[in-house]
């Protein structure tokens, strides 16, 4: 009995210190009311990048919906990846590169001037020209990867925005 009574009093000491931390499970954002409904705007709209956004804010809670002048919207400005030489060979072949994948956004609320925010995602990429199929393969699933990145760092930017 004292220790299913002790147990349980641990159980909520934990529950309460973790939750009164502002702990969140990764991917979970309380989007603010104000951008519950929201536009997205991109000169590309059936990029990549475009239907991830939209995909996540939906997952969040958030109406997307035509631009319109009275709802705030996310405007996707540019998305950009580099590729610069880590190291190379002896040989002189590239044997490894930085992968950097930048997105600049604007949010604009209805009546006031554009925010603007960016997302830098960077990775390594090891690359070995004997196996060239394999390794654009590679390449592929890491820049659908640093999109989702960059994806979930755009939402928890929105959520960080608080009410308006």
């Amino acid at each position: 009995m004292v220790r299913t009574l002790l147990t349980a009093i641990l159980g909520l000491a934990l529950l309460t210190g973790v939750t009164g931390c502002g702990f969140r499970l990764q991917g979970s954002y309380q989007i603010p009311a104000s951008l519950k409904q929201l536009s997205v705007d991109s000169a590309d709209e059936y990029s990549e990048l475009t239907r991830l956004v939209k995909d996540r804010l939906r997952l969040s809670g958030v109406n997307v919906v035509a631009s319109d002048a009275k709802v705030p919207s996310v405007r996707l400005l540019r998305d950009t990846l580099e590729r610069t030489t880590l190291s190379l060979y002896p040989t002189g072949h590239v044997a490894e590169y930085e992968l950097i994948y930048h997105v600049d956004f604007a949010v604009v609320f209805p009546g006031e001037e554009a925010k603007p925010f960016s997302v830098e995602i960077r990775r390594d990429y090891l690359d070995d020209p004997r196996t060239a199929l394999a390794k654009s393969r590679e390449m592929e699933l890491l820049l659908k990867e640093m999109r989702q990145q960059a994806t979930d760092n755009l939402i928890q930017t929105l959520s960080s925005l608080g009410e308006r």
